[in-house]
């Protein structure tokens, strides 16, 4: 894949007693993949008013030129080539760089908080990544390239760059990056043969918020309660540990870290990375905010529609995986599930179902993971198995692999008949499947809006789901827990999503923070 063309030496010439004053983010460096076939975004900083002129190596490259603006910003477009390289890649102004070491290919930015940040080689000894230590000793791929943004950035205004540099995939470099991430790219590279950029970046145990533009949260009267709400949720905490009352310096714990506050990693940690020609997005993210499900319909939404816009891609891929299942428990205590008398409701449910929701918005995908969750573990350790189910959306939607099935049981629509309702579900591929012997997971209820456990038998492509104690059924909800005890599946081995049929007022319902 070797198709490196040197820089024309007159255009060395050229740089050689110049001035330093051009100046390059982070993201745009040494190693790193352009993506191919695209008019991808080169930029920096200069003195107002000079001249920069970008030029590839590649055959029929075209050198691109833009001059300062009064702030020093400047940006080209270049047409990049097919997957290729390596290249050289030269930056002309009052004095010259020369990236080197850069491929064409598929670049992919993956993003959220702890889950998706764990890496290969897990947290510790006490949460490893299952089958982590054989995939960093066998990461010898060196057309596979890793940028990992340092965390915890946060930024009261958009910034020019972040610390990260890019580096080839290696047993010495993945071990820290992230699980999900990795695998995902190394699925779409070894279906596709082609060189792939990750860039990541992440920060555990944070609000959806903290990574969106701050104006799209501040221009929205609901949203907007969310930044009141904070302030609130963390006075009442200071005024209840009263260690902290009298100690203004006192560093406080995570949850009220300025990097919490409303837009302030999008400004650290995500601005630095835009304009930068991305294939595709992918995330993890709403544990922290899983008591606000009814307000993450409408927030998780915006921010993809506002990455779009910042970005100025359209709209690209943007793939997402759901809450797995988990029980809450101290760090000390064994937890082992029991099914309980009666279906007991959580907020992450109800978070489940928002990111439901947002397969509505255009080119979005959701990687279910209801069978993935660890009772005890917030951090499941099997991240693979979540890496590919992402790459399945990928490969199927954006790299022409018509023939892969990419989602399991998605909810389509009801009919009561009798007093027995009839869900019907969309991506059955192969039928659905009680995995492991009779099916469970389905609640029912009537008028009354009281669920209970509900018998359910496979009827073709739909379920049938009755209670003998409920003669007139309205609804129908589907792993509707924080760990549900579900086997639903389609002939792909591939989970049902939770689900609610119900349009009935949720707890959530009118919560700001």
């Amino acid at each position: 894949m070797n198709n490196f063309i040197a820089i024309p030496l007159l255009v060395l010439c050229m740089a050689s007693t110049a001035v330093a004053n051009v100046t390059l983010p982070s993201i745009i460096g040494d190693n790193m993949v352009l993506q191919q076939k695209t008019a991808s975004a080169i930029w920096g900083k200069a003195e107002p008013g000079e001249k920069v002129s970008v030029e590839g190596s590649w055959k029929g490259a075209q050198a691109q030129s833009a001059v300062a603006d009064a702030k020093g910003n400047w940006m080209v477009k270049i047409k990049t080539p097919s997957a290729g390289g390596p290249f050289s890649l030269a930056i002309i102004g009052d004095n010259m760089i020369e990236l080197k070491n850069v491929m064409s290919g598929e670049v992919w930015f993956s993003g959220g908080q702890s889950n998706m940040d764990m890496p290969l080689l897990g947290y510790g000894d006490d949460q490893p990544v299952t089958g982590g230590t054989e995939a960093i000793a066998n990461a010898d791929h060196p057309d596979i390239r890793l940028f990992n943004v340092e965390p915890l950035k946060a930024a009261k205004e958009p910034q020019f760059t972040c610390p990260g540099e890019w580096q080839p995939c290696s047993p010495e470099t993945v071990g820290m990056f992230s699980a999900i991430a990795y695998i995902f790219g190394k699925e779409i590279h070894k279906h596709t043969d082609v060189p792939v950029g990750l860039i990541h970046s992440c920060v555990g145990g944070t609000y959806l918020e903290t990574w969106m533009k701050p104006e799209v949260i501040e221009n929205d009267p609901e949203f907007k309660k969310i930044i009141s709400g904070f302030d609130q949720y963390k006075e009442d905490w200071i005024s209840k540990n009263p260690e902290y009352k009298d100690k203004p310096d006192a560093e406080l714990p995570f949850q009220f870290q300025d990097f919490e506050r409303t837009g302030r990693l999008y400004n650290g940690m995500i601005a630095p990375l835009i304009p930068f020609t991305i294939k595709g997005a992918i995330w993890y993210q709403g544990e922290s905010n899983g008591g606000r499900g009814h307000q993450y319909q409408r927030l998780f939404p915006a921010m993809i529609t506002s990455w779009r816009e910042e970005w100025n891609q359209g709209d690209f891929p943007f793939y997402f995986v759901q809450l797995a299942n988990f029980i809450e428990h101290k760090p000390t205590e064994e937890v082992k599930y029991e099914k309980p008398a009666m279906p007991q409701p959580h907020g992450w449910a109800e978070l489940r179902n928002a990111q439901l929701l947002t397969l509505s918005v255009t080119n979005t995908g959701m990687a279910v993971t209801i069978d993935i969750g660890e009772a005890n573990n917030i951090h499941p350790a099997n991240k693979i198995d979540i890496g590919k189910r992402l790459s399945l959306w990928a490969l199927a939607k954006d790299y022409g692999k018509k023939d892969l099935v990419y989602s399991g049981p998605l909810y389509k629509s009801m009919k009561v008949e009798s007093d027995k309702i009839h869900v019907s579900f969309d991506h059955t591929d192969g039928g659905l499947v009680a995995k492991g012997g009779k099916l469970e997971g389905f609640a029912i209820a009537g008028a009354d809006e009281k669920f209970v456990w509900a018998d359910a038998v496979i009827d073709g492509n739909t379920v049938i789901i009755s209670n003998a104690e409920i003669k007139e059924p309205v609804a129908v909800r589907y792993a509707w827990e924080l760990f549900p005890l579900c086997n639903l599946y389609n002939g792909a081995d591939l989970p049902a999503s939770p689900f609610r049929t119900d349009d009935w007022k949720l707890p959530s319902a009118g919560k700001a923070f």
